[in-house]
């Protein structure tokens, strides 16, 4: 008679993480800590003061002690809390993705943070699966077990490629050229903007007209250069520190993301999970000739797009190769899609003036009430960018079902092209409002259990939707017509 299995121990997390989270606790605890010290010093309280120091100390210590986690059964559960216990568990069936993150504090001591992604919608940093900090080696492991796949060991570093790993994709130098028109130089325009707004009215700055004709339009001019100029070097350094050493492999049943100049982070994806991908194509990096993929993955949430990522912005030719690698085949992002018809074309164009329209009419209604009569002149400015808008956003639009996937492209300053493969789709949503209704048209979605859970497209007319629906899933929306 043999005696039952014992249960698997629970595990702590790493002694060496006793050297990193009194450093990440003393830095979020450090304007307390100044505010501690400084009425210590002017109450004359002396050493006392040094218990600001050692609470965040302690509390690293204490979350170290309170630590534990296993995998048994089916299932990886994790506990932690001292006054409050709290156990976290998961079947490993559900989990989507594991990202594998090293700091600089982290690749000195050899550790890596492991997190396990599994879909839930859960936004509170409490109920996440987070194991901060195991060895490298042991986090590697934990990667392997958990996707049912072996991957590279280690934490390795960009430059390292396992033996019988497929690299798809590798970080160059040219990369960089794509980073100012990634959109980073305009959020960080408009918080420069804002700002200074938000500085002239706390410090009450007054710019009278006698000191606004003293400043030369060379010199506004300069400070304008020099300002685009340092958001664009801003904008490639950040680039470089977040995805530096980029590398995209196949390794097993898994994709494999490694990334980061100081932090290093690799992301493994099951493929099994792996639902089809979306090619970002904004405007700006579009006039770059650069593109960013992204994968869409089942349980993987749009909140968790970071973890979603195969390609930062690069050049055209290398996010094809990566879709096409993905994906399987290049016939989804390079097949001519189909057209929506003169009804779509036709919303698009009178959608874009009606709101270039307004804007048109107060600058010619400015002129006319005395305003400058340069204001005349740029009336017509908001109806060509409207003409040219509508134009890109008719020439965008297509949808189509290529060797076994979904195939949808709108939009123009956000443009996406998305493939999803047909066993990803759970089902068709068709919008009209009554606008749509009069001319035929329908804004088709094709739902889905990953990314943002669904990938649309406007303005579809009706019987190519349909069509659409029951090449991908036949019968599936076709049971309906036959009851209607």
């Amino acid at each position: 008679m043999s005696l039952p299995a014992a249960p698997l121990d629970w595990k702590r997390l790493d002694p060496r993480m006793l050297l990193v989270h009194p450093i990440k606790e003393v830095g979020r605890f450090l304007p307390v800590i100044i505010g501690i010290l400084i009425a210590g010093g002017a109450s004359g309280a002396g050493p006392w003061t040094l218990v600001g120091v050692g609470l965040p100390v302690g509390l690293g210590v204490v979350r170290y002690l309170t630590t534990t986690y296993r995998i048994a059964e089916g299932r990886v559960e994790l506990q932690r809390g001292l006054l409050q216990r709290h156990t976290l568990a998961t079947p490993i069936d559900r989990v989507r993705t594991v990202d594998l993150t090293a700091s600089p504090i982290h690749r000195v001591l050899g550790l890596a943070t492991v997190v396990i992604g599994t879909g839930s919608v859960a936004s509170d940093g409490d109920e996440r699966l987070e194991l901060d900090a195991l060895p490298r080696e042991e986090a590697a492991r934990l990667r392997t077990e958990l996707l049912r796949t072996s991957g590279p060991s280690g934490a390795a570093t960009p430059a390292g490629v396992a033996e019988g790993e497929r690299v798809v994709a590798r970080f160059e130098p040219r990369w960089l050229w794509y980073a100012p028109f990634s959109g980073t130089v305009l959020v960080g325009l408009g918080a420069i903007i804002g700002g200074a707004f938000q500085l002239s009215e706390s410090i009450d700055i007054r710019v009278s007209e006698d000191d606004l004709a003293a400043i030369s339009q060379g010199f506004v001019v300069a400070v304008a250069a020099a300002a685009v100029l340092l958001l664009a070097l801003l904008a490639v350094g950040g680039y470089l520190v977040t995805n530096g050493g980029f590398v995209l492999s196949r390794y097993g049943a898994a994709w494999h993301v490694r990334r980061g100049l100081l932090t290093h982070r690799e992301t493994s994806i099951d493929v099994a999970r792996l639902a089809g991908v979306s090619l970002g194509e904004p405007a700006a990096l579009r006039l770059a000739r650069g593109r960013r993929v992204g994968a869409i993955v089942t349980g993987l949430s749009g909140t968790q797009a970071s973890s979603a990522v195969l390609l930062p912005p690069a050049p055209r030719a290398t996010g094809y190769d990566v879709a096409a690698a993905v994906l399987g085949t290049t016939a989804p992002m390079t097949s001519p899609l189909l057209p929506h018809g003169r009804a779509a074309t036709t919303r698009r164009y009178t959608r874009a003036l009606a709101g270039a329209a307004p804007f048109a009419v107060a600058a010619a209604a400015g002129t006319l009430a005395g305003g400058p009569g340069w204001l005349l002149g740029l009336s017509p400015l908001p109806l060509g960018l409207a003409l040219l808008l509508a134009w890109d956003r008719a020439r965008s639009l297509g949808h189509a079902f290529v060797e076994g996937h979904v195939v949808m492209r709108s939009g123009s300053v956000l443009r996406s092209h998305d493939a999803l493969a047909a066993g990803h789709v759970i089902g068709w949503n068709q919008r009209a409002t009554w606008f749509q209704r009069r001319t035929g048209l329908v804004a088709l979605a094709a739902t889905t259990a990953g990314g943002k859970g669904q990938v649309r497209v406007p303005d579809v007319p009706a019987g190519a939707a349909i069509a659409l629906a029951e090449a991908a899933t036949p019968g599936l929306v076709g049971q309906f017509l036959e009851e209607r």
